[in-house]
């Protein structure tokens, strides 16, 4: 029960990592605010979880962050834990960088980044008036490692990582500690969707530990970092992809002709 009492508030909540980190926080013992659009999904999937509750929030719409904050505030009387979860991109559009349009990219880098910003300034606001906090970012091995395509969805999650540190050097005198978790290529529904398996192949080549990560492993990351476990943690970027970008480039064509033991 590593978050026993604590007040956590994650968006994008529904499917995939956002929906493990709300059923791993809500089994530490939070009480967990599901940050949702699709209002009729969440409140369906929070009424089979104990101590999980429902806000609103549409990431194409600025004003519903700072209210989904108010919202959980009202209710709980405070804020320990924000998870910024949210990230979006559409692998149809959002290519390499000669081709693609600049407007989406714009869009793309401006959407992302603005959530994490306005989601995490709105809580930090109560955070500094208690006794502090975590926020929690989930950021993309894509943000340090380049890639060969996504040239807006990378550019947001770089500036991510960046913004994460800035929060916690101005905020770690609020006592609210900021700290990022990039994971990689993880088996959620939107992999299996975007990503033929031909690429998903060619990645994992690529990755030491040879597999895909699991929601359930990237929870765990974000778990350690709500917890007092990591009081005295702050402003750090962690990647939980398996090793990918660790190996030299040539890994992914040597590895599988090695001699092996």
């Amino acid at each position: 029960m590593r978050l026993k009492e604590k007040v956590v508030l994650i968006t994008a909540s529904t499917r995939g990592i956002g929906l493990a980190c709300v059923k791993k926080c809500a089994e530490e013992g939070a009480a967990v605010y599901m940050a949702a659009r699709n209002m009729e999904r969440a409140q369906q999937i929070a009424n089979t979880l104990a101590g999980v509750k429902c806000v609103y929030n549409d990431a194409t719409k600025p004003e519903t962050f700072p209210t989904m904050v108010e919202d959980v505030v009202k209710n709980a009387g405070r804020i320990d834990v924000l998870v910024n979860n949210f990230g979006t991109s559409d692998p149809g559009k959002d290519l390499d960088f000669a081709n693609t349009d600049p407007q989406i990219f714009l869009d793309t880098v401006m959407v992302n980044l603005r959530s994490v910003f306005m989601a995490s300034q709105a809580a930090a606001k109560h955070m500094a008036a208690k006794v502090g906090g975590s926020i929690i970012n989930i950021s993309s091995v894509g943000g340090i490692v380049p890639d060969i395509s996504q040239v807006a969805y990378g550019t947001s999650k770089a500036a991510i990582n960046y913004l994460t540190k800035l929060i916690a050097v101005q905020e770690a005198k609020n006592h609210i500690r900021c700290n990022a978790v990039l994971p990689g290529m993880t088996a959620t529904e939107a992999v299996e969707k975007n990503l033929s398996e031909e690429f998903r192949g060619l990645f994992l080549r690529h990755i030491p530990l040879g597999r895909m990560g699991l929601p359930e492993e990237i929870a765990e990351a974000v778990c350690y970092f709500a917890s007092d476990a990591a009081a005295y943690t702050t402003g750090q970027i962690l990647t939980v992809s398996g090793g990918f970008g660790l190996a030299t480039p040539v890994y992914g064509d040597l590895s599988g002709k090695l001699h092996r033991r």
